[in-house]
């Protein structure tokens, strides 16, 4: 296994970390010298992943992150999750799909609050997922456009 190898799987990984994710990670494995278009690919497949996880989930994981929060004397939801849902009841889950990054930072917070506000699982991990396909891909365009590397920072 090549650096490259070792560095597509990460970029794998960190996509499907919420914050990190595709269009978080897109850009870092570009400048670093990853192949984009498999950077994507990668980057891509965990965001997936991790947005079915989240919608799936959704409600268990709210219910798990509320007691949670409320243990530890917090309000019960979380400032970005408020975004989330005041998002998704404002734009409904098409728009939000496209601006879930600007809005609230998380396809999966966006997936467990579509979820919580009745979406049916699946129809938000599809719609989310284009979302942040076209995002990662745009990023990933203006990256390679702009010949954005980590020489062009030296």
């Amino acid at each position: 296994m090549d650096l490259e190898h070792l560095g597509l799987f990460g970029i794998f990984i960190a996509g499907a970390i919420p914050w990190f994710e595709a269009i978080g990670v897109v850009p870092a494995g570009i400048v670093f010298g990853l192949d984009p278009v498999l950077t994507v690919l990668f980057a891509v497949a965990g965001n997936i992943i991790s947005i079915a996880v989240f919608a799936y989930g959704g409600s268990a994981i709210r219910e798990w992150i509320v007691r949670r929060r409320v243990a530890k004397g917090k309000p019960a939801e979380s400032p970005n999750f408020a975004k989330a849902q005041a998002a998704f009841e404002k734009y409904g889950i098409y728009l939000m799909a496209i601006l879930d990054p600007i809005l609230i930072g998380s396809a999966s917070l966006g997936a467990a609050a579509s979820v919580a506000a009745g979406v049916k699982p699946l129809k938000v991990t599809i719609v989310l997922s284009i979302g942040m396909v076209i995002w990662a891909v745009a990023i990933a365009w203006v990256f390679v456009a702009f010949g954005i590397s980590l020489d062009s920072f030296q």
